[in-house]
């Protein structure tokens, strides 16, 4: 049967899927903890490929609307606090504006393969090759940001020549085009043993994760994820409302 509310556009498949299960989803009908039908009963119910299925309950899982558990099923994921960052200054710039001296020091600049989910997030094939950068931002020696970065080779073709001890890849990308759409979301969490490691971190140091996506041209280009000691930074923006109910920012 016709997957429910699609449309006869040209929309893909995956996308429809999802859309069904979101409409039930914000509609209550499935409701939190609630475990979804299975792969093959949603393949049978909406007449798509196992495949189309799959990407679409991993997409969602991977943007924290679904929850799977190996062997048991797919769930609704219970509702997480999530405040609206609107734009975060680049870090170079943050320490600068504080008067501080700012370092980063380069961990990884190279080409790798797409995983299964990065790929899904990007856009692109699986094993497809992306660029991939690390940095550890300090300031006045002391390191307050680990950023980790994949990058389409399309939107970014020198990006593996770049210094980034002299310029942030955020700056050098945003001079390339800047970003059409960005979606931000920020989590706290327990760091691993790599951030540990390269933020000179204790094991019990909470940490605020943000991940970032953006997009040029509606095409997704950039896939970041930024992890901050807990004690040592924190993350803001300040905007005026309008009477509109629209938002402007003061300061980036």
């Amino acid at each position: 049967m016709p997957i429910a509310g699609a449309d006869t556009g040209p929309t893909a498949l995956y996308e429809r899927v999802k859309r069904y299960i979101l409409t039930r989803i914000r509609g209550g009908e499935w409701t939190s903890g609630m475990r979804l039908p299975s792969e093959n009963e949603l393949v049978r119910t909406l007449g798509v490929s196992r495949m189309t299925v799959h990407r679409a309950l991993r997409e969602l899982s991977t943007q924290g609307l679904l929850s799977r558990v190996q062997g048991v099923g797919t769930f609704v994921a219970a509702p997480q606090t999530r405040s609206e960052l609107l734009e975060v200054r680049d870090i170079t710039d943050d320490v600068v504006s504080r008067g501080h001296t700012h370092q980063a020091k380069i961990v990884a600049l190279e080409a790798v393969r797409a995983s299964a989910d990065m790929a899904s997030l990007l856009e692109l094939r699986p094993g497809a090759k992306i660029f991939h950068s690390i940095v550890v931002h300090k300031e006045d020696g002391v390191p307050v940001q680990l950023e980790e970065r994949y990058v389409t080779p399309a939107f970014a073709p020198a990006y593996l020549e770049q210094d980034f001890s002299r310029q942030a890849p955020g700056k050098y990308l945003l001079g390339i085009g800047p970003p059409t759409e960005v979606d931000h979301v920020v989590f706290a969490t327990l760091p691993d043993k790599r951030a540990q490691k390269l933020l000179k971190i204790d094991t019990d140091e909470p940490c605020l994760v943000l991940t970032r996506r953006t997009w040029v041209g509606g095409v997704p280009v950039t896939r970041s994820i930024f992890t901050y000691p807990g004690s040592r930074y924190s993350l803001g923006s300040r905007y005026k409302v309008s009477e509109e109910g629209g938002r402007h920012l003061f300061s980036r």
